[in-house]
């Protein structure tokens, strides 16, 4: 899927639960720092001063300093632990304060094969041009399920697969629509938005570094991906929705180099098309970390895109993601996508270039706090329609500058559940996008995702 390869040693960072993995993963940092545990759940009745002091003793179980320990000169201090520079100690511990209790699986695993899914629901005020486009109503995003046999390679050979399902309003974004011949899962409409889609039916083999996938997967592409809880925030970027792939039919090789390099490189059949010819193009890319601290991944797609008698693209694509740890708590994400694409006339289909960045901070297992700013330029994607809205014949290309800033939190009452609020704006200043609001929109958001 989307931002599936990068990956890295990264002291502490937002960690998505992985729809691709089927694990259930944590937002979360790996060490609590003197002074800012959370106390034991015991009576503190007899707390001495002595017990108290941060000294090399251990403090007595319920006497533990909260908040006002980070400037008792304990240790290295409570700069990740209690917020440093961005929160205030006592509010960050406070928060930090976090007990996700075990997370819950409802069909576990047996000899390696292994089966869950999880609810996605969300409310947003305004309609987007992209996912969330069905505004002021309370919806079903993702019913999803999904079945796996992960491959082992530690002892040699082995062999696995996966299959997903999705049931909701996001379906249809994430069906084999690159060829509209309803065929494969591109006509399991239920009405104009909900519906049902298999994004991926695959098998995969491998031994030792090497893997290969043969069949229906999601893209490597980008970072975001359109698996609900792999993604920070509820609403999605320009730059996914409108020139990246979601899904490819056809065969990809993983080579792990070393542990810090990661090689991709397969042939596919275009972009998110069934088990049909709709193009031939190469899909690849080289995941590096180059610290503890820094992973650069660059991921790409040339040749042709789409090809079924009617509509013919073909071209390169690229995305660029910088994965940068600052400190233990606050994540960085730097994302560069390049797409440029003409017809067999060669004429322009699609040419758009974006920068898409993300600053997360982590307070708990529990509470994250995220930020992304995008710009996003385009040609062909958003048609002007010369002034004829119900005639697409006079429609031409316009080059045109789009901006969306959004906030959001991240909170997980339970290590099998996630609430995303966030407000979101966007700028059209030229009317392409069909914003709700004309040139310029506040949306608010907030989704719950119920993992099993």
């Amino acid at each position: 899927m989307a931002g599936g390869p990068a990956a890295g040693n990264l002291h502490a960072h937002y960690q998505a639960a992985p729809g691709a993995s089927g694990q259930v993963a944590q937002v979360g940092f790996n060490e609590v720092n003197c002074g800012c545990e959370t106390p034991c759940d015991c009576d503190s009745s007899s707390c001495d001063a002595g017990a108290m002091d941060c000294g090399c003793s251990e403090p007595a179980c319920g006497c533990e300093v909260i908040g006002d320990a980070c400037d008792m000169g304990c240790d290295s201090g409570c700069d990740s632990g209690c917020g440093g520079a961005i929160l205030d100690g006592s509010l960050a511990c406070k928060l930090g304060e976090c007990d996700l209790g075990d997370p819950f699986s409802l069909f576990g695993e047996a000899c390696g094969f292994s089966a869950g899914g999880w609810v996605q629901m969300g409310y947003h005020n305004n309609a987007l041009p992209l996912f969330n486009s069905r505004p002021d109503e309370f919806q079903l995003h993702q019913a999803w399920l999904w079945a796996e046999k992960a491959i082992d390679t530690s002892c040699g050979f082995d062999i696995g697969g996966r299959i997903d399902y999705v049931y909701g309003t996001d379906s249809q974004d994430t069906q084999a629509f690159g060829i509209d011949n309803d065929h494969w899962d591109n006509d399991w409409d239920n009405g104009n938005d909900y519906g049902h889609a298999l994004p991926q039916l695959y098998l995969e083999a491998g031994y030792g570094d090497l893997s290969v996938k043969v069949g229906h997967f999601y893209t490597i592409i980008g970072w975001e991906v359109v698996t609900a809880p792999d993604n920070f925030f509820y609403s999605h970027a320009y730059t996914m929705y409108n020139s990246e792939p979601f899904t490819h039919t056809g065969a990809l090789a993983t080579y792990n180099v070393s542990d810090n390099v990661t090689a991709y490189g397969g042939y596919v059949f275009g972009w998110d098309s069934g088990f049909e010819d709709n193009g031939d193009a190469f899909l690849g890319g080289l995941s590096v970390g180059l610290s503890d601290d820094l992973t650069v991944t660059y991921a790409t797609v040339g040749g042709r895109f789409a090809d079924d008698r009617i509509t013919t693209e073909q071209g390169y694509m690229h995305s660029i993601v910088a994965d940068v740890t600052l400190t233990d708590n606050l994540q960085y994400i730097f994302q560069s996508d390049l797409l440029d694409t003409e017809n067999n006339a060669g004429a322009l289909v699609r040419e758009t270039f974006g920068i898409n960045q993300y600053l997360i901070y982590t307070v708990s297992d529990c509470v994250a706090f995220g930020g992304r700013f995008e710009w996003y330029n385009q040609e062909g994607v958003f048609l002007n329609d010369n002034g004829t809205p119900g005639n697409d014949a006079d429609d031409f290309a316009q080059e045109s500058d789009i901006y969306a800033l959004t906030l959001g939190m991240n909170y997980k009452p339970h290590a099998n559940v996630i609430v995303r609020p966030e407000i979101r704006w966007d700028w059209d200043d030229d009317l392409l996008a069909g914003l709700d609001e004309g040139d310029d929109q506040t949306t608010f958001g907030i989704d719950t995702i119920f993992m099993f």
